[in-house]
């Protein structure tokens, strides 16, 4: 890579923001200027950014053009994208949006680098690339390869979903909770980001109900898997806040054309790129949250023939939901734009 770019990261000092942060540092991206954007809240802030302080500065309509940026990345919330990524687009810039606000937009691509990296092509239709919801991202990273080799014809996923997929108000609210119980004032504890207690329980609801009694959250992956793998898979989804701090998890039930052995899509998923295969039940030797922390890998493990059909296969897989599930894959995606322009 020969060129830097102007880099803006709207949302800078949220969760997801800062972990983009930290991951452009890691991969040494080709930055020139670096602009962190917030509302004018933050103003007076700053973030940090290769060692160095940057203060950040207001969200505006006029910023991306005055400030000459050329890539910009939004993990603000929906509101925000539906508000600003048009000018980011009129002044120039491409803008890979990490809210649900453009995913399913038919002009705008819905990324995932390790298994469409092509449809970051059509990004000129809109100036847009869309990043998919965190629990899409690490299943469909697991899916592409089975699916090559075997053919999916169905997918069941449950999903483990920790609360920094609610955003940090949520995480500190399971750690408050937590604080009372040991405190003996669990019942007394500030019930705000979910609508039941967190701590010490399991919440079988993200996100609101549709008239189908699936929540928004199961209907995005459906959806979002779709898209993403230009494949109709039927797939059902059960998704599950539970009281951890980071880490997505989740149980997959897969059915293809044909039989599948569970050694043989071992080393399959071995192969594919970002997937760390972790699998040694008898040595306790399985993906958990706590392994996939500021990791920018998905880990999959217990994969295993079903007992009663040849062409079922179960596996678990765990990915950081704050990098793999949103910041790690911004960062792919716009890396792989630069190859792709540097190209021409």
């Amino acid at each position: 890579m020969s060129k830097k770019y102007n880099v803006a990261v709207v949302g800078a000092n949220g969760a997801v923001g800062e972990e983009i942060l930290a991951i452009l540092n890691e991969v040494s991206f080709p930055i020139n200027k670096l602009v962190p954007l917030a509302s004018s809240r933050s103003l007076g802030k700053s973030v940090e950014f290769g060692n160095k302080e940057i203060a950040i500065k207001e969200l505006t309509d006029t910023v991306f053009e005055e400030e000459d940026i050329e890539i910009a990345l939004f993990s603000a919330g929906g509101s925000v994208s539906a508000q600003f990524a048009a000018a980011a687009v009129k002044a120039g810039a491409v803008v890979i949006d990490n809210t649900s606000h453009f995913r399913m937009d038919e002009n705008i691509p819905l990324v995932v680098p390790e298994v469409n990296p092509e449809d970051i092509a059509k990004w000129k239709k809109s100036g847009i690339i869309a990043n998919p919801n965190c629990s899409t991202i690490q299943m469909v990273q697991a899916l592409k390869p089975l699916d090559e080799a075997y053919g999916l014809t169905r997918v069941d996923v449950s999903t483990y979903q920790a609360t920094s997929g609610a955003g940090k108000s949520a995480m500190e609210e399971l750690v408050n909770q937590m604080k009372d119980f040991f405190s003996f004032k669990l019942d007394q504890s500030e019930r705000k980001a979910f609508k039941h207690q967190i701590a010490l329980n399991v919440i079988p609801q993200i996100d609101t109900f549709l008239e189908n009694g699936y929540t928004k959250e199961e209907m995005k992956m459906v959806n979002e898997t779709t898209k993403i793998m230009h494949k109709k898979i039927p797939l059902s989804a059960t998704c599950v806040r539970v009281p951890t701090l980071r880490g997505h998890a989740e149980a997959l039930t897969l059915t293809f054309s044909q039989d599948v052995d569970a050694s043989e899509a071992r080393e399959i998923l071995k192969k594919a790129p970002n997937i760390i295969v972790l699998d040694n039940p008898s040595e306790s030797v399985y993906p958990m949250p706590a392994i996939s922390l500021e990791k920018n890998e998905t880990f999959v493990g217990r994969i295993r023939n079903d007992n009663f059909s040849k062409n079922m296969l179960h596996m678990f897989i765990v990915a950081d939901n704050l990098r793999v599930g949103a910041a790690t894959n911004a960062v792919r995606i716009a890396q792989k734009w630069v190859e792709m322009e540097e190209e021409k």
